[in-house]
């Protein structure tokens, strides 16, 4: 998506900025890692694979993704400016992505909603457990309802059939999301604990067939992000200038 790519968000605990070719060598060593690989139902990709699922995730207006970094230190947060540190292959410690679908129901008869589908990576094991994951999800979800409509805009106008955004539209003024979803697989415990931490609620009891529980939040108020982002100790919220350049 074209939306963020020249945004970052910046808290006193992460630091999230658009996924850049510079990020790809280092997201690809993570990608080698056959855990990481199983939690994220992936496959081992090449670098110039990689390369191309980069542009892909900066371009197509399905996607929306962020790198996931160490925050400013003390100097760079006074000023609000990022140096080439900032966002370093030694500051990574994952990615967050948002991919947006049109949902139809199960059996295709139920009226169209957009559901967005959240992912997230922090992809070492020496930067889990240390409020990395819950502290990026914040600030996304955040990111994602302020801009809830700049969203949807660039993805209806680039992805969606006209006759499909009239169902969608139908007496509402404006387009919103139906609710925001995420697939966990039900080994693994931590992330099912976070998701269900922050609203997000199992849409069934059983995995799917996948072994996957599908979780999903519903309410979408900035009010009750902000106040999950104080609870948590987030600071200082800021979205920021991203000026290198492709």
């Amino acid at each position: 998506m074209l939306l963020n790519a020249e945004i970052a968000l910046s808290t006193s605990k992460v630091l999230l900025v658009p996924y850049s070719t510079w990020h790809v060598p280092r997201y690809h060593e993570w990608m080698q890692d056959e855990e990481i690989q199983e939690a994220t139902a992936s496959e081992p990709l090449s670098i110039e694979e990689e390369y191309a699922m980069q542009r892909s995730w900066r371009q197509d207006a399905d996607k929306l993704t962020f790198i996931v970094c160490r925050p400013l230190t003390s100097s760079e947060a006074k000023s609000i400016a990022l140096s080439t540190e900032s966002d370093s292959s030694q500051n990574m410690v994952g990615d967050i992505n948002l991919f947006l679908r049109i949902d139809d129901g199960d059996e295709g008869d139920a009226p169209p909603e957009i559901v967005g589908e959240i992912e997230l990576m922090i992809a070492e094991k020496a930067n889990q457990g240390q409020g990395f994951g819950k502290t990026s999800l914040l600030a996304f979800l955040r990111y994602i309802v302020e801009r809830q409509a700049a969203i949807i805009e660039e993805f209806v106008n680039a992805d969606v059939q006209p006759e499909t955004v009239d169902k969608l539209r139908g007496a509402r003024a404006s387009l919103g999301f139906a609710c925001l979803s995420v697939k966990i697989g039900q080994a693994n415990l931590r992330s099912l604990a976070l998701f269900e931490s922050l609203g997000f609620k199992k849409v069934s009891v059983e995995p799917n067939f996948f072994g996957e529980f599908e979780l999903r939040r519903v309410e979408l108020g900035i009010g009750a992000i902000d106040e999950a982002l104080a609870g948590a100790g987030v600071n200082d919220y800021l979205e920021i200038p991203y000026t290198r350049k492709e």
